[in-house]
């Protein structure tokens, strides 16, 4: 898989957890936790700014909008979902969405088809994936 194909792929997963976030803080009813998913929106689309700019450094095209068919859009429209259940339910679903995602992107850098600029740019991104993973494990606690 080249270098490009891979930045659009793990971008489209990081889009679709935009989508997510901005879904379920809509839907929180914690005013706490509406806050702190809002700010985790916002950190990821920094993530997804920082991957388009490498992918059009590579020379390819801006991923705009999420994969709306993909794993990771499912994964998150469930997360969404589940705050119909109750904050508790929903923190559980942002914890395993985030868990999916760290994964995703671990995988990514085990590639040797990235070069060096671009695999900068993915360990940066898993950094902030990884601080996902943390709060979603953070606001799973709390919401016990």
């Amino acid at each position: 898989m080249s270098a490009n194909n891979i930045l659009k792929s793990l971008t489209d997963t990081a889009f679709d957890s935009i989508e997510g976030y901005r879904k379920a803080a809509e839907k929180a009813n914690d005013p706490q936790l509406k806050q702190a998913l809002q700010q985790r929106c916002q950190q990821r689309e920094q993530t997804v700014s920082k991957l388009n700019n490498e992918i059009r450094n590579q020379g390819g095209d801006l991923v705009t909008k999420g994969t709306m068919t993909g794993e990771a859009h499912q994964l998150w429209m469930g997360i969404t979902d589940a705050f119909e259940s109750g904050d508790k339910a929903a923190a559980e679903r942002v914890e395993e969405g985030e868990d999916y995602i760290k994964s995703k992107f671990a995988n990514a850098l085990e590639n040797d088809d990235l070069d060096a600029g671009s695999r900068t740019v993915v360990q940066q991104a898993y950094a902030e994936i990884c601080e996902g993973e943390r709060f979603g494990d953070m606001i799973e606690s709390q919401q016990s």
